[in-house]
């Protein structure tokens, strides 16, 4: 696994914020500062657990993304976000956590 952001719900509007319809949420640029934090606001019909709502997630890229959730707690299924990049939603210890799987030669070099 590699450290890819760390997801931080908010209610507050932030800087260059970037909107993402299908998926309900708008978030900060997590390439935006040397930590990868990504502020994350959720719609009020988002259709999210409240834990990933709520409490900060943790996000690593994996080589594959099926044999990294043996095993997990599914929170969230996967799903592709944007082309080249599956993404599922683990609850580890009470926290969520997301895992996504990059195909470097679809997705846009803007997400990794």
């Amino acid at each position: 696994m590699k450290y890819h952001h760390l997801g931080i719900p908010t209610t507050k509007s932030f800087a260059n914020e970037i909107e993402i319809p299908h998926l309900k949420i708008t978030v900060s640029d997590h390439k935006g500062n040397a930590f990868g934090i990504q502020w994350q606001r959720y719609w009020p019909d988002a259709p999210y657990p409240e834990l990933v709502k709520n409490v900060p997630h943790i996000a690593f890229e994996v080589d594959n993304l099926s044999q990294a959730l043996e095993g997990q707690e599914v929170l969230i299924q996967p799903h592709s976000p944007s082309p080249g990049i599956t993404v599922a939603f683990i609850v580890v210890d009470e926290a969520p956590v997301e895992l996504l799987e990059i195909v470097r030669s679809v997705a846009s070099p803007s997400d990794f």
